[in-house]
């Protein structure tokens, strides 16, 4: 039968969609096909129902393509009032108020404040936001059994992630829609306290109690460390907050205003923002540029592991930005605070090294260092280890990734773009199994 059928193709069996023609089939293949009256013994009857497959496909040179941009690069796909990133002047404002005048001016309580309600709040709301994210820090007990059983290898923005997601199975709060912004308030509070209790479970530390006489910064510097938490990192670590809240529509946000786009629940739009920026293209940067002052190791050898980099064509991370043409606005005031801590508490060739790097790709590739690139020697001077630089851009990032689902829920349309299929435009005979 498998030759008959091998016979038949290598003949050229002629199919069609209203009849199958059967040319040198065998008696026994013929018997699956009998004559049919009034047919000529050769067809099958017409189809009741013709398929439309190829009726509808024409030559793509015959109809209208829509645009198409990889990656989506240059598509506005939705209007925000949250944060402006004007990459052409290297400028970045959230609710219409510049970066660099929030650094200076206001704490991450009041940019927590601004971005969900599109103000900044008056001495009696800000205190009443800081006491409302002070009360909900709280772990559900199955979250720490889940740390003490969880892995220990695994990379501290996994277990986020995974401890996020499992925190959706614990609140009943997911079924009623009107609670979203209750919910982001509570996942702002809860996770520094997630990412500092995995970091000490995994290290076989104790773990600190809640406190609820320090805001954000401290207190996680305080769950990390273990001890008290010195003021002016504490300060430090408040602007990087401030600096990572919210830009725009970065991957991370993106995925999570998808999610919410579907009307799913506020863990899940997190946990979708969480699984993006772990990804080294995105949040995972800070980390690897780090690792890259480690292997350079000293200043005198920065320039020729740069040259063998570009000469090889390596990404270099930290480099560049998709949007800012000019320099990332929050990368000088990070290099500042970086100068200050290095020469205080930190290593001072961490800054100089990446000062060198900086203008060497300034000037060979008119690149700009971004907000990676010195949060890196930011955290490392804090204490902060490395693998848990991705996860302090996350606790910052989170209180934008809440604004923004909340705005999209204001005026939602289902994120539903298309994609241009670029495979064969006739249909595939299907052979049969034992063909193939």
């Amino acid at each position: 039968m498998a030759n008959a059928f091998s016979n038949a193709f290598a003949l050229g069996t002629r199919v069609k969609l209203d009849r199958i023609l059967i040319l040198g089939y065998s008696a026994r293949v013929a018997e699956m096909f009998p004559p049919l009256s009034g047919v000529g013994g050769d067809t099958l009857p017409p189809q009741k129902k013709t398929s439309t497959r190829t009726s509808n496909m024409t030559p793509p040179d015959e109809t209208p393509q829509p645009p198409y941009s990889k990656g989506l690069k240059g598509i506005v796909a939705n209007l925000t009032r949250l944060s402006d990133v004007r990459g052409e002047e290297g400028r970045l404002l959230y609710c219409g108020y510049d970066i660099e005048d929030l650094v200076d001016l206001c704490s991450y309580g009041e940019i927590i404040y601004l971005l969900l309600n599109k103000r900044l709040p008056n001495r009696q709301e800000l205190e009443g936001l800081q006491q409302r994210l002070r009360r909900d820090r709280e772990l559900p007990q199955p979250i720490l059994d889940f740390f003490k059983t969880a892995t220990k290898t695994a990379r501290p923005m996994s277990a986020l992630r995974t401890a996020v997601s499992m925190l959706g199975m614990y609140d009943d709060r997911t079924k009623d829609p009107t609670q979203m912004k209750e919910i982001g308030l509570s996942l702002i509070a809860k996770l520094p306290v997630m990412a500092a209790y995995y970091y000490r479970t995994c290290q076989g530390l104790d773990l600190p109690p809640i406190r609820t006489d320090l805001d954000e910064a401290a207190h996680f510097l305080w769950l990390l460390k273990g001890k008290e938490p010195d003021p002016n990192e504490a300060h430090i670590l408040d602007v990087a907050y401030i600096l990572h809240a919210d830009h725009g529509m970065n991957a991370s946000t993106f995925s999570s205003r998808v999610t919410a786009s579907t009307l799913s629940d506020m863990y899940s739009c997190i946990t979708s923002a969480i699984g993006t920026l772990k990804g080294p293209l995105h949040g995972g940067a800070n980390e690897a540029v780090i690792e890259m002052l480690k292997e350079i190791g000293e200043e005198s050898n920065v320039e020729a592991y740069i040259n063998e980099k570009l000469a090889h064509h390596e990404k270099i991370f930290g480099i560049g930005h998709r949007v800012y043409k000019t320099l990332d606005p929050r990368a000088p005031q990070l290099r500042r605070i970086a100068i200050r801590l290095t020469q205080t508490i930190g290593e001072p060739k961490w800054i100089r090294m990446s000062d060198m790097i900086a203008k060497i790709l300034r000037d060979r590739k008119n690149l700009n260092a971004n907000v990676d690139f010195y949060s890196a020697t930011v955290y490392y001077s804090l204490g902060i280890p490395t693998r848990m630089f991705t996860t302090v851009f996350a606790i910052a990032r989170v209180a934008g990734w809440v604004a923004q689902i909340l705005e999209q829920l204001e005026d939602n349309t289902l994120f539903r773009p298309l994609s241009r299929y670029v495979g064969t435009n006739e249909p595939l005979l299907v052979p049969m199994l034992d063909m193939r």
